[in-house]
């Protein structure tokens, strides 16, 4: 049936002396003055069954419309995240895995570079950062300058780390990245006793010494960025487009209660002056003075 279709829209577009257009019928049929009413009906008749079907030939038929970049997205792969908080506490471990489509080519070539956001909320510790860069756990970088590790959220910053991820060893098409974070001091809350934190998902950066298809269906935008850990070159590279299992990942921060501030100061200062009592006793009674 479509077959057949398409061949009378090809002769309408191509061989005008033999087959018209229902338009055509229709203008023919009214503008002869001998022209019998059957013939204007059949040209209406026709007309409505044609605007029906979306099959009325024009300069630029339906057949033949040129590739769309939705077409060639398509046929690509998908690149899928995942972002994981791992461990319990104040003290926890950021997990992302990327996994390319089966049927991605070769990616020995290329390289992947997370851009991660970290939020006021949580907080990443540089030293502990280059003590794991040592021991070759994880490649990652603090972006931001003037980063204070002491202060709690309301006085803290937003800041930027960079991972370069690496292949997994047990999946061919596979990047995995590992980021240590840590929840920051909350101002305390005067009902509910705990809040969140929103970990937004991150960018993901991709640069390879050859054109994949990969590229062309989902790089939205150039990046310049360092080549490698410890390279003082900069590449250009992409921004892709991914789709992640987890819209974001929401932490639950226990906070202190408002009407707890009393008794948490009163049993402080208790406790403070309980124990510098006691050392000062045993100072003096075991201590050994010499003039």
């Amino acid at each position: 049936m479509s077959k057949n279709l398409e061949e009378r829209c090809e002769a309408c577009a191509g061989s005008s002396d033999r087959i018209f257009s229902p338009r055509a019928l229709l203008g023919r049929a009214f503008s002869g003055v001998l022209a019998p009413p059957a013939v204007a009906v059949r040209a209406v008749a026709w007309l409505l069954l044609w605007e029906a079907a979306g099959l009325t030939c024009s300069p630029a038929i339906a057949f033949n419309t040129t590739p769309t970049d939705a077409g060639i997205r398509a046929t690509c792969s998908e690149i899928i995240l995942r972002q994981e908080v791992l461990k319990d506490g104040f003290h926890r471990d950021l997990l992302i895995k990327v996994k390319f489509g089966e049927s991605t080519e070769d990616l020995q070539t290329c390289r992947l570079l997370i851009k991660q956001y970290i939020p006021t909320g949580l907080f990443v510790d540089p030293y502990e950062l280059s003590s794991l860069r040592e021991r070759n756990i994880t490649e990652a970088v603090m972006v931001s300058e003037n980063f204070n590790i002491e202060a709690p959220n309301y006085l803290s910053k937003e800041s930027e780390v960079l991972i370069y991820a690496r292949q997994d060893s047990q999946c061919i098409d596979c990047f995995q990245a590992f980021l240590p974070v840590h929840y920051r001091y909350h101002r305390p809350h005067s009902k509910d006793g705990e809040t969140f934190i929103v970990l937004n998902n991150p960018d993901l950066l991709m640069y390879c010494d050859q054109e994949f298809p990969i590229l062309q269906c989902w790089a939205q935008s150039e990046v310049t960025a360092p080549c490698a850990l410890n390279s003082k070159d900069n590449c250009q590279w992409n921004n892709m487009k991914y789709k992640s299992v987890y819209k974001n990942a929401n932490l639950q921060v226990p906070v202190g209660l408002t009407i707890h501030a009393s008794l948490v100061c009163s049993v402080t200062l208790f406790i403070t002056i309980l124990c510098s009592t006691l050392i000062l006793v045993a100072v003096f009674k075991y201590g050994h003075f010499s003039l």
